[in-house]
């Protein structure tokens, strides 16, 4: 399949870690050419993040795939002067620096704007390029805290809990791509009527904290409106019910939602309690939220009598929304994912004595039926130095050998 939307398109990504290259694989992922800068000899620290064999990581592998890979030293003048030559030849710059840093290496948005009046300028930080908190360093765990997300998440009885993936970078990466095209689509529109667009519109901020506040959904005008301050409510969801995770027979568990006035019908009907069908206080969600113990505890006593695929083949003949909980095995066995291409399969040094066949996670969303495929997997370390300065800036061999000796 060759459906790349943003063929064409060239970006510089300065970022590490996970935010800024998100924004920069999604990009990649629908056909931009992207470019990603690292220190040399240490490279993006993620490449030893979760690193089990080998070199670099898995972690690496998929967050950084179909993208090239340059060293630069950005704290020389060669380095920062390469940047601004490859600047003059790119779309969009991805960075997500504490704010200020571009500044302090003459990189700042001004000076990028004198190399390329028509850059996007995509930023990523912990609190944004504004305001008092601007300068504060933060990773995503701080940020999910201050964005209002980890007060919600684990037990009301024990401390709060963080998800098992760096989901605040991911948010905020999958904003970060949101906007980069954004500006880029308005860019093209300005160009038909010869309008270009100012430097402040070309400037996307993303602040971590505020990507996930922005998909608390109505915890803020809840607060103002009622008073209500949400609480942790474990495996539930706050006002929903039944909604949770019910173990079975086998020792597994899944999840099932029942929550609809019409599925909930079903739902008892399913478990054989057509007493909790009937009783007047669980005829719409309010009344089953308020019963959510009594309910559950019904639920639970019928699931654990069955395996999980007992439970799962019953609630779907009933077309009660209901799963599994998947492990990665589970992930890439199912037919699902597999129809939709959307493991993919690469073979990558694992630190053993031949190379192995990884299944990677597919492209999202899907055009044309199934997930596009994955050009490649994240580079090795410098893998396109010489490739992007020769190729795309014209260096000689000697030129780029002095550069490397500096």
């Amino acid at each position: 399949m060759s459906i790349r939307p943003l063929d064409g398109v060239r970006v510089l990504e300065l970022g590490n870690y996970i935010a800024a290259p998100t924004a920069g694989r999604i990009l990649g992922d629908f056909g931009a050419e992207v470019i990603k800068v690292e220190r040399p000899k240490a490279g993006d620290e993620l490449r030893n993040w979760r690193l089990y064999g080998g070199d670099t990581s898995m972690l690496y592998r998929t967050i950084n795939r179909n993208k090239k890979s340059i060293t630069l030293d950005l704290r020389t003048e060669a380095g920062r002067g390469i940047v601004l030559d490859l600047i003059r030849r790119c779309d969009v710059l991805l960075e997500n620096f504490r704010p200020g840093m571009l500044e302090k290496w003459g990189l700042g948005p001004e000076v990028l704007n004198e190399a390329n009046p028509d850059l996007v300028i995509t930023r990523i930080s912990a609190y944004g390029q504004t305001g008092p908190l601007s300068e504060r360093p933060g990773f995503a765990a701080v940020a999910e805290a201050i964005g209002g997300l980890r007060e919600l998440v684990g037990d009301p009885d024990r401390p709060p809990v963080r998800t098992g993936v760096s989901i605040g970078d991911s948010i905020a990466g999958i904003y970060a791509a949101f906007g980069t095209v954004m500006a880029l689509f308005q860019r093209e529109r300005r160009a038909e009527s010869d309008t270009p667009v100012p430097l402040r519109e070309r400037v996307i901020d993303v602040a971590l904290n505020e990507a996930i506040l922005s998909v608390m959904e109505s915890l803020v005008p809840d607060y103002l409106a009622y008073g209500i301050q949400r609480e942790r409510v474990g495996g539930r969801m706050e006002g929903i019910a039944p909604s949770n995770a019910y173990p079975c027979a086998d020792g597994t568990s899944i999840i099932i939602g029942g929550n609809g006035d019409a599925i909930f019908q079903r739902y008892m009907a399913v478990i054989d309690r057509p007493d909790l069908a009937a009783d007047p206080d669980l005829q719409d969600n309010a009344g089953r939220w308020r019963n959510r113990e009594r309910l559950d505890a019904a639920i639970g006593e019928w699931t654990v009598r069955h395996t999980r695929d007992e439970a799962l083949k019953l609630l779907d003949a009933a077309a009660i929304p209901c799963g599994p909980i998947y492990t990665a095995a589970d992930i890439v066995a199912d037919e699902q994912y597999r129809a939709r291409n959307m493991i993919q399969s690469f073979t990558v040094d694992v630190g053993a004595p031949e190379p192995k066949a990884v299944g990677f996670p597919g492209i999202v969303p899907v055009i044309g039926d199934q997930s596009l495929p994955i050009r490649s997997v994240g580079p090795d370390l410098g893998e396109h130095t010489r490739e992007v300065l020769s190729g795309l800036l014209g260096m000689s061999e000697a030129e780029i050998d002095a550069l490397e000796a500096r």
